[in-house]
């Protein structure tokens, strides 16, 4: 009821839907999809994204729900499940950034998020679905902080990484191959007393972000 109520009025099918969500997201992603279904959306045609990373809430910010084993499955459960019946929908965005935000420097943050997006490709693929079924619907979200050139080079390596991690599962089409993904500027780098340092320090990494190549950009406040 509670999507009912929030989505009224509003055409599915002409925008994208994310859901900040991650412990709890197989249930919030039940939800939309049911809401969608019985105002007569088509669920192949929806699009939008879950957080869904339920592992990175075990290594940089604790509000799991379920022990890991049972999280790893509940992910898996999400990607199968669009994969045949809502392909558009991205049921996964792997969350460098908290991690980051926890204390990881940039290297870390990609290593822990690429071991996590490979820790779900597994358990998917252990279903046996293709790797070339979901791997195009993975996306990545990154911290953005203030050594400018770093983060640029950052990004680049995770596409260039990511590319070879796929090729490694034995992906082929090119929406597999590649890295798809979403910045947003550093929380920590900004202080409450230095309002006016903030807008110049959010400035420098959005910059970052965009000459990395980020599909979607979030600027902290």
């Amino acid at each position: 009821r509670d999507f009912e109520v929030a989505f009224d009025g509003i055409d599915l099918a002409k925008i994208t839907v994310s859901l900040t969500i991650n412990g709890a997201a197989a249930i919030l992603i039940a939800m939309y999809l049911a809401m969608a279904e019985k105002r007569g959306f088509d669920l192949k045609r929806l699009r939008g994204t879950a957080q869904n990373d339920i592992l990175k809430e075990f290594v940089g910010r604790g509000t799991w729900v379920f022990p890991v084993q049972p999280s790893i499955r509940l992910v898996g459960d999400t990607i199968e499940y669009c994969a045949a019946h809502a392909p558009k929908y991205s049921p996964v965005s792997v969350c460098g950034y908290h991690i980051r935000e926890s204390g990881a420097n940039p290297a870390q943050e990609m290593a822990y998020a690429f071991a996590i997006a490979c820790a779900y490709a597994d358990e998917v693929l252990r279903r046996g679905v293709p790797i070339d079924e979901f791997a195009g619907r993975l996306s990545f979200f990154w911290a953005i902080g203030m050594n400018f050139y770093l983060e640029i080079a950052k990004m680049r390596a995770a596409r260039l990484l990511w590319h070879r991690i796929m090729s490694g599962f034995g992906a082929t089409n090119p929406k597999s191959l590649m890295l798809r993904t979403h910045c947003q500027t550093s929380g920590w780098s900004l202080t409450e007393q230095d309002p006016y340092n903030n807008i110049v320090r959010t400035t420098i990494e959005a910059l970052a972000a965009v000459f990395g190549g980020t599909q979607s950009l979030h600027t902290n406040s």
